[in-house]
């Protein structure tokens, strides 16, 4: 019997590696529309939230939506150039799967881009479920995308986790009432991660296997 028999993810970060695409895309459109206002360490440190919480963060709500708009433009026209793939991600996935666990991915990403990378190398032939920033209302750290994707997968929630780089996902993760690893490649670091308490922390994909199995 498996500990756990779902698995739901983050994308951005945790499966595929967009750190580069996105960071590239924000001091962008920043040094176009906000010159000289932002640096790479800024962006990273609100990495994670929804774009329209980083984009009213940054140039307010009189500027929010001209830069989401430049944002979505230009990240799309680079996407296939700067997304890389993390190392045994595919392969743990293709493990996964062989054991019978049933697994989906919880994004705050627009599906049209959230869809182009999760195709990219291939993850998408893994997932049963895909939660994206249209399906809820509300956004991680709330718990409405991870409950979600419960709902979508048709969970246990008591053998259900949630692998993310980020702290919102390990809060919306706890707030649904399941556990949560987070991964040790995520751009803040695992020291950074175990503030917020996650059940596990991943120092490579692979060591998800023996957690499912309860080893």
């Amino acid at each position: 019997m498996l500990k756990y028999e779902t698995v739901l993810f983050d994308l951005d970060g945790t499966l595929i590696d967009t750190n580069e695409l996105i960071i590239t895309t924000f001091l962008h459109v920043l040094g176009i529309h906000l010159p000289g206002q932002y640096t790479r360490d800024d962006i990273i440190s609100h990495m994670g939230q929804t774009l329209a919480e980083q984009m009213g963060r940054y140039g307010g709500e009189e500027l929010r939506d001209t830069l989401i708009e430049a944002y979505r433009d230009y990240n799309l026209k680079i996407h296939d150039e700067y997304v890389k793939e993390f190392e045994r991600v595919n392969d743990t996935l293709e493990q996964l799967q062989s054991l019978g666990v049933t697994m989906g991915i919880v994004t705050t990403k627009q599906r049209k881009t959230a869809e182009m990378g999760a195709k990219l190398f291939g993850i998408d032939q893994y997932m049963n479920a895909f939660v994206a920033f249209e399906s809820t209302k509300k956004h991680k750290p709330n718990p409405d995308p991870v409950l979600k994707g419960i709902e979508l997968t048709a969970a246990d929630p008591q053998t259900t986790i949630m692998i993310g780089d980020s702290q919102y996902d390990i809060q919306a993760a706890q707030e649904a009432g399941i556990d949560s690893a987070g991964v040790a490649w995520s751009m803040k670091g695992p020291d950074f991660l175990k503030q917020f308490n996650p059940t596990y922390i991943l120092n490579d994909m692979a060591d998800l296997i023996p957690i499912i199995k309860g080893e």
